[in-house]
């Protein structure tokens, strides 16, 4: 079954980083976000990639095309041009990257990878990471028999609570807390090939348009995950990202 990553967009949000690379390519620990996402696939047995590019999406393509020569051992003939590699660490992972264009919308990046796709997939973002047990997932979408599952999380409060009374004074102050009623799109989808009749163009939105029309059809459902999940969307998640795996408590490791 193969894992479709979206990876083209812009990153805005980390302009400071993103001016030079994509945002998948921002690294965590020595590897950019997008290894970490394909490394917890592959340790559970999903290995099988199609990553859609857009913005800087040749860094991306460089990156994997030198992957083998970087993680390697290399005797280097200067006479003859030939170079032997040795002690050869790398993944057995097969990577489609697709160039689904320099501006297009997520549904539209999704559409132009409809050639290689042959059944059930995966899709996830090139920018979050959690521990989500991906064989419950899929085991979950089996079980509903919809076209889509999504994966549903609660996000953490970061700000500190105002309790207020009826006449909006300031009773008391209180500690963050987590939106325990409040759940969001984090990715990690598990798709039926007809979703892509839900998508227009170029220029549909997968989570504004498309996700949308699945719900009217009652063909989207939830995976609750409450476990840990992160997406990396400014340079405080990075930084935050980044302390979870040089204290070796990054809870995505788990391979």
């Amino acid at each position: 079954m193969k894992v479709v990553i979206l990876a083209g967009g812009f990153g805005t949000r980390l302009a400071e980083e993103t001016i030079l690379m994509p945002k998948p390519m921002i690294e965590i620990g020595g590897k950019p976000i997008l290894w970490h996402i394909m490394k917890s696939y592959a340790h559970q047995g999903f290995n099988e990639f199609v990553v859609c590019l857009g913005y800087k999406g040749h860094q991306i393509k460089e990156w994997f095309s030198n992957y083998r020569l970087h993680n390697s051992d290399i005797t280097i003939d200067l006479k003859s041009d030939q170079i032997t590699l040795h002690k050869n660490n790398t993944e057995d992972w097969k990577i489609t990257l697709v160039d689904t264009g320099f501006s297009t919308q997520t549904g539209g990046r999704i559409k132009k990878i409809r050639d290689y796709i042959d059944g059930t997939f995966m899709l996830t973002y090139g920018d979050g990471v959690g521990n989500v047990d991906i064989k419950k997932l899929l085991e979950f979408h089996k079980k509903h028999g919809k076209l889509a599952t999504v994966t549903a999380v609660q996000p953490q409060g970061r700000f500190g609570v105002l309790e207020l009374n009826d006449e909006d004074k300031v009773r008391d102050f209180g500690e963050k807390i987590d939106n325990v009623d409040k759940w969001i799109n984090a990715g990690f989808f598990v798709l039926e090939p007809d979703v892509f009749s839900y998508i227009d163009g170029d220029d549909t939105s997968w989570e504004e348009i498309s996700l949308k029309k699945l719900q009217e059809d009652n063909q989207l459902m939830a995976y609750k995950h409450t476990d840990f999940w992160k997406a990396m969307d400014t340079l405080r998640d990075k930084r935050e990202l980044e302390n979870l795996w040089k204290t070796e408590s990054a809870p995505w490791r788990t391979w």
